[in-house]
């Protein structure tokens, strides 16, 4: 039988890494299952010819996709996105671009200045000094004084080169008298506790053969491991239980070899993302839980946001050197973040310079152009006129909670082990194709400015859903929240979550730095009252 855990982290992606290297650290004896494995080196194919042919499939986004045995299947039939995630040691960071935002104040105080969807139970000044701690972990790469934002500790590192298509776009954003600012970047510009600096292949998106973008599996489990965390990989949680106080004391799980176990633990600590989190509360359902654990406010799997997201392309008459990385982003602007009522709809995004990437995917960004341009040889012909001549503006696009956005068990839909499989409910609202409207607008008109002598944009990509927020909110009010401000349960005080389901609004930028905050916050809290906690 397994020894007892003082906490049992469930998933070991970016908030699970934090939160077993700072217990750990702390001397708590940690156990965490992950049902995905470690991701070595010599598996990623960013430095081979092959990479691009290998995200058609292995190394796609999309599980429906990839379909390897640490994946579990999603039904999308009824959303407007596709979600995306990697189930690994180091989670989705494996193969995230490593934008390293801060939240801004205002959203953290939505309803108070806007009246719409809920403020968070704290501050951007509560979370600072937790953003502060992560970007040294990280190895964030950036340059302070970003008048956007309010004054800050700088990051460890200097920025990324912002390239030739950072200076081009910058240069239009400066005629039209709009904001711009060299982008943040869990990439290290020169070499950093152990990982090698950035050689800007351009393929993050796929893994780091480099072993230079901050995925948690560098920078925080190889700690958590030598302080004492034991890591199960292969491991497929299908439920949580509970005990006869109502507690949580521990997770059922199955082995690739089939076996089931079951690992008990103090306290259970779900870091599963925002979809996977909710459809394992929810598959949690007991006599004395009949809609799922911690779900007594009914909200678990609720007020799901996926951040949709558009571009504009641009396309010019030099070359750009638009293959060069790192593939997250050049140059950001927050010219158009806050809300302008004049503009027919709240909030805003953050746009995003970023490079397009080799002939593969840059011949995706024509697909929908007509078919004698997009095979044979008026493809190679187009292609070498504008291979490496253009870059995109990102929009990363604020979407508000709706209750009716959410994640609910498929009724027939199972992974490999049975487990019932998560459904996606998503629908984009008015709001947010208003939203995209205006900023395509005005990003056509800085690629204009910019130079460039034509462009192509994209309203809605379908696979983009990498940012999976709110499906077990914070709040201070048990009705209306799943968690208080310190990712404990409302319901259950032993059980906690600490991923992107806590988010109250999705914000316009990026949310992995701010979870790894939200997490490192709440695990401070956790062992400041360690003795509070275990007695619950």
């Amino acid at each position: 039988m397994a020894e007892t855990a003082e906490v049992l982290i469930i998933g070991a992606g970016a908030s699970g890494a934090v939160a077993a290297k700072h217990l750990a650290e702390a001397g708590v004896k940690v156990v965490c299952l992950e049902q995905g494995r470690k991701v070595e080196t010599d598996e990623f194919y960013g430095d081979k010819p092959e990479w691009e042919l290998m995200t058609q499939r292995r190394w796609h986004p999309n599980p429906n996709v990839r379909q390897i045995e640490s994946d579990y299947p999603i039904n999308v039939d009824e959303s407007d996105v596709n979600p995306l995630m990697y189930n690994a040691v180091g989670g989705s960071t494996i193969l995230y671009s490593a934008h390293w935002q801060r939240f801004m104040p205002s959203d953290f105080r939505v309803r108070s200045l806007d009246g719409v969807a809920e403020d968070w139970p704290f501050t951007y000044e509560d979370l600072e000094p937790f953003y502060d701690l992560v970007d040294v972990e990280m190895g964030v790469s950036g340059l302070a004084g970003d008048p956007a934002y309010p004054p800050m500790t700088p990051p460890p590192l200097p920025p990324m080169p912002i390239g030739r298509i950072g200076r081009r776009a910058a240069e239009g954003m400066n005629r039209l008298g709009w904001h711009w600012w060299p982008a943040p970047m869990s990439v290290p510009s020169r070499a950093w506790r152990g990982r090698s600096q950035c050689v800007r292949r351009g393929t993050c998106s796929q893994g780091c053969p480099e072993q230079a973008k901050a995925s948690t599996d560098l920078t925080h489990w190889p700690d958590a491991i030598r302080f004492g965390a034991r890591l199960i990989t292969g491991a497929r949680v299908s439920r949580i239980t509970t005990n006869a106080k109502g507690l949580a004391d521990g997770a059922v799980w199955r082995d690739r070899e089939g076996v089931e176990h079951h690992q008990k633990a103090e306290i259970v600590l779900v870091c599963a993302n925002g979809i996977g989190t909710p459809r394992l509360l929810l598959n949690s359902a007991t006599k004395d839980h009949p809609d799922g654990l911690a779900n007594a406010s009914g909200l678990v799997g609720r007020n799901l946001m996926i951040h949709p997201y558009a571009a504009v392309t641009g396309y010019f008459d030099e070359d750009m050197e638009s293959w060069i990385g790192p593939a997250g982003q050049a140059i950001q602007s927050m010219q158009f973040y806050e809300t302008d009522e004049s503009r027919g709809f709240v909030r805003g995004a953050k746009w995003q310079v970023m490079p397009t990437g080799g002939p593969l995917g840059f011949r995706s960004i024509h697909a929908g152009g007509p078919l004698e341009e997009a095979w044979g040889e008026a493809f190679h012909a187009k292609t070498a006129r504008t291979l490496g001549r253009s870059f995109e503006w990102g929009i990363i696009v604020e979407d508000l909670p709706e209750e009716s956005n959410r994640v609910v068990l498929d009724p027939e839909m199972t992974d490999a082990d049975g487990v019932p499989s998560p459904k996606i409910l998503y629908r984009t609202s008015d709001n947010t194709h208003r939203l995209i409207d205006f900023h395509l607008a005005r990003q056509k008109e800085a690629m204009a400015a910019a130079g460039a002598v034509s462009t192509t944009d994209t309203a809605l990509m379908r696979d983009s859903g990498w940012h999976i927020m709110g499906t077990a909110r914070m709040g201070n009010d048990p009705k209306t929240s799943v968690l208080d401000q310190w990712c404990r349960s409302h319901e259950v005080p032993n059980l906690y979550v600490m991923d992107g389901s806590t988010f109250v609004t999705s914000s316009g930028v990026n949310p992995t730095g701010t979870i790894c905050a939200i997490a490192l916050r709440a695990v401070s809290h956790m062992l400041e009252n360690r003795a509070s906690v275990a007695a619950a």
